[in-house]
């Protein structure tokens, strides 16, 4: 008998959240205590108000593409993701995470094709603030490695993130900053390359040079310092290695060397 209700109740459950992500009553207006219009209109409340907090939630997620396209449209998009996309994890705080892919064509269509790259920067700038806690690397460690510091491996911190792109993102994304009421004229044939990490909790986002981007991503891979070290010499042969180990110890890039 428990079981039968609790599969009752399941349902229901399932009928209340395809009601408010969606657009459709569906079964779940007849189960409602009320005329079937004023039913249709209770479970509209409902629906307005959960997706209006997912809206919000992704625009604080991406205030930078918000600000590029205009809240209507952001809103706009916002509810074609919420539909498409609802949440599956009770944490606000990793949902999100498809939206940059979800806007490629809506970018496409809009002459925005810079746009994904901008949200995927946002999102990582979210990953980074919510990342777990982890100590940073502390430069007396390397003194440990002596010469032999080309064959240590570096671990990149759990905040640190890296977003690559053929736009110039971090500029596009200082240019959508609150404090800047104009926006200049971007090159937009300059990619650019973004770390982000988050030294004393607070998130920072740096704009890198490809050699340094590249030095990034062979440590992430598991490469010791010398190997990724030339293959940011080969892409920038006027790479300064000590110059980038540097602001990456000071913007916490690394957690550990071994």
């Amino acid at each position: 008998m428990r079981m039968g209700v609790d599969a009752v109740l399941l349902e229901l459950q399932r009928e209340f959240r395809a009601a408010v992500l969606g657009t459709d009553d569906g079964v779940l207006g007849i189960q409602v205590a009320a005329p079937r219009g004023i039913a249709a209109a209770r479970i509209e409340i409902y629906r307005n108000t959960v997706q209006a907090s997912l809206a919000e939630v992704l625009a604080a997620a991406f205030p930078a593409v918000q600000r590029i396209v205009g809240p209507a449209f952001f809103d706009a998009l916002a509810r074609m993701f919420i539909a498409a996309e609802p949440p599956r994890a009770p944490q606000l705080s990793i949902y999100g995470s498809a939206f940059p892919a979800f806007i490629t064509v809506a970018s496409q269509e809009h002459h925005l094709p810079y746009l994904p790259d901008v949200a995927r920067l946002e999102w990582a700038r979210s990953e980074s603030y919510f990342a777990a806690d982890a100590p940073q690397l502390d430069p007396a460690e390397l003194t440990r490695h002596g010469e032999r510091i080309g064959e240590a491996c570096f671990h990149l911190h759990s905040a640190a993130r890296l977003i690559r792109s053929s736009f110039p993102i971090v500029t596009i994304w200082e240019m959508n900053q609150p404090e800047n009421a104009e926006v200049p004229h971007i090159d937009m044939s300059m990619g650019e390359s973004a770390l982000v990490s988050r030294p004393g909790m607070h998130v920072v986002t740096r704009r890198i040079s490809e050699g340094d981007a590249d030095l990034i991503e062979a440590l992430a891979n598991g490469a010791a310092l010398g190997t990724a070290a030339e293959a940011a010499l080969s892409r920038e042969p006027g790479f300064d290695l000590q110059q980038a180990l540097e602001q990456h110890l000071r913007h916490g890039t690394f957690s550990g060397a071994q």
